[in-house]
């Protein structure tokens, strides 16, 4: 009797001190990825999967991380990226990885690649240090069945876009993106896009909208975006929420409560948004669009017809008066292929050194000079702070990068690509406490993996993928700035992808354990 009562009191024991794991992080205030408070406790990985949380102070490990002063978090997803043709310029991912990130959803603003077998193919092949999902892009596609035409496509163009969504859907493609100010998506019209949105929805696909118009149009855009939503029976998902240019200033409410009414609707609509005051696209929207159409011959030679130069310059002028500006200092270069001399300087500038005039008729006349060289790429400050933080304030906002994976030193990009969560953790959580760390940490994990259904991604459960994130809640910073934009994040410690460490002691460690997440279509 009494060995029979050793057995049942001391066999437990044994069995607990004999948990093993791959890898057992140890002591940190765990958050993980509710919302609801931190809690001291340990998480043990086993083969790219957490398969215990809590206190595990009997378990072994082959490593061990000390997380003792620390928060450990899952993996962050950055719902909104722009990756393509960067991922073998730097498989690495350093400014994602440095900044806590995981996983990234590319695809976005309409622009994609066609053949989405293909391109994850090669994602898979070429083993990023970043999980990859990628949504179909409404521009390209319209491209490839209809060019740059600037008119509605015809019924068997419109079939071609549809096969085409419908192949990227089952290819594993995780929804449609439009991008309504860039060529050709801007010459469609809302019923266009409902046709296509509806085949992605037949795959439980999301429909993310770079909208037609962020500034003086804004409100109709909001509504075109939802009508899309409603129509298709798909969920939305606005990508880069924000009000832009001066005489915009405070409308955040005006556009905020459009979405909050749909939600309370019935609407399954989010938005995301990154945390600075400028914007970062190309040179060419400060054209009008029908300049752009048929293609860059057709745009060349437009743009040396005096008449239509004409035409522009008028445009311009009155869109930079609406902005209340003189000069084009708001427009800053952030890569010129033609003159890299460039990089860095506002079109004022720019126009200056070329020895014209200090006249915004001259610095159009600049603009057009750089478009005929080719273009570029640029960051347009135009947003208000408190617009920002009001918009930031939603709690269906995920905070995301707009951005690719950085060659470092390359070019003047916009900061963003490298401190987008960083800077909401530590200046508006921890300075300007817009939000709890625990709802940050939320709208950086669990929501963007509920919206974009990554069903085992985006909580600190068993079973879950082993993505993440080891940090000082008390030092972590972005360092990036639109003067020296190439400045890693500080203060994250552990980066684990798939249960392999990525980022050690503050420094990547090489590992490149990056996977591909399919969409629900995938056949």
């Amino acid at each position: 009797m009494k060995y029979f009562f050793l057995l049942v009191f001391i066999f437990p024991h044994q069995l607990r001190a004999q948990q093993t794991a791959g890898i057992l992080i140890l002591h940190g205030k765990i958050i993980d990825g509710t919302g609801n408070p931190w809690y001291y406790g340990d998480v043990a990985v086993t083969n790219g999967r957490i398969i215990a949380t809590g206190n595990l102070s009997n378990w072994q490990a082959a490593k061990t991380i000390d997380a003792t002063g620390l928060t450990v978090a899952p993996g962050f997803i950055d719902v909104h990226t722009h990756i393509e043709n960067d991922e073998a310029k730097n498989p690495l991912a350093t400014n994602f990885i440095y900044d806590g990130v995981t996983t990234v959803i590319t695809g976005n603003c309409g622009s994609s690649h066609v053949d989405v077998k293909k391109y994850l193919a090669f994602i898979d092949s070429l083993r990023l240090s970043i999980n990859v999902a990628t949504l179909i892009g409404h521009n390209d596609v319209r491209e490839a069945a209809m060019g740059k035409a600037n008119r509605a496509p015809t019924a068997t163009e419109l079939d071609s876009m549809k096969l085409l969504v419908d192949k990227a859907m089952t290819d594993g493609a995780v929804g449609f993106s439009t991008g309504l100010i860039y060529t050709p998506g801007t010459y469609a019209k809302t019923d266009e896009i409902v046709a296509l949105a509806k085949v992605a929805a037949q795959y439980n696909g999301v429909y993310s909208t770079h909208m037609r118009n962020e500034s003086d149009s804004v409100t109709y855009a909001i509504d075109e975006a939802l009508t899309v939503a409603r129509q298709a029976n798909i969920p939305l998902e606005i990508s880069h929420f924000k009000v832009g240019g001066q005489q915009n200033w405070g409308r955040s409410k005006q556009t905020l409560a459009m979405v909050i009414k749909a939600r309370e609707e019935g609407l399954d609509v989010t938005i995301d948004q990154y945390p600075y005051t400028a914007s970062s696209t190309s040179l060419s929207t400060l054209l009008p669009d029908w300049v752009l159409a048929d293609g860059d011959d057709s745009l060349k030679a437009r743009l040396q017809q005096k008449d239509v130069v004409k035409q522009i310059s008028a445009y311009m002028l009155a869109k930079l008066k609406a902005r209340k500006l003189d000069h084009y200092s708001y427009a800053v270069v952030a890569y010129y292929k033609a003159d890299t001399a460039m990089n860095g300087k506002s079109i004022e500038a720019v126009n200056l050194l070329l020895k014209r005039k200090h006249t915004a008729a001259d610095e159009i006349k600049t603009v057009i000079d750089m478009m005929l060289k080719g273009g570029a790429s640029m960051v347009f400050h135009g947003m208000s702070e408190a617009d920002v933080k009001y918009i930031m304030q939603y709690p269906f906002n995920m905070p995301a990068s707009d951005a690719g994976i950085r060659e470092f030193n390359k070019g003047a990009p916009h900061p963003r690509g490298y401190g987008t969560n960083a800077r909401v953790l530590g200046k508006y959580v921890r300075e300007e406490k817009v939000m709890p760390l625990e709802e940050a940490i939320r709208r950086m994990t669990s929501l963007p993996a509920q919206k974009f259904h990554f069903n085992n991604r985006g909580l600190l459960r068993e079973g879950f993928a082993a993505d993440i994130v080891i940090f000082d809640a008390n030092t972590v910073n972005d360092l990036s700035t639109f003067q020296k934009p190439h400045q890693y994040s500080t203060g994250f410690k552990y980066v684990l992808v798939n249960g392999v460490v990525t980022l050690e002691n503050g420094v990547h460690t090489g590992a490149r354990n990056g996977g591909i997440l399919y969409g629900e279509g995938k056949k």
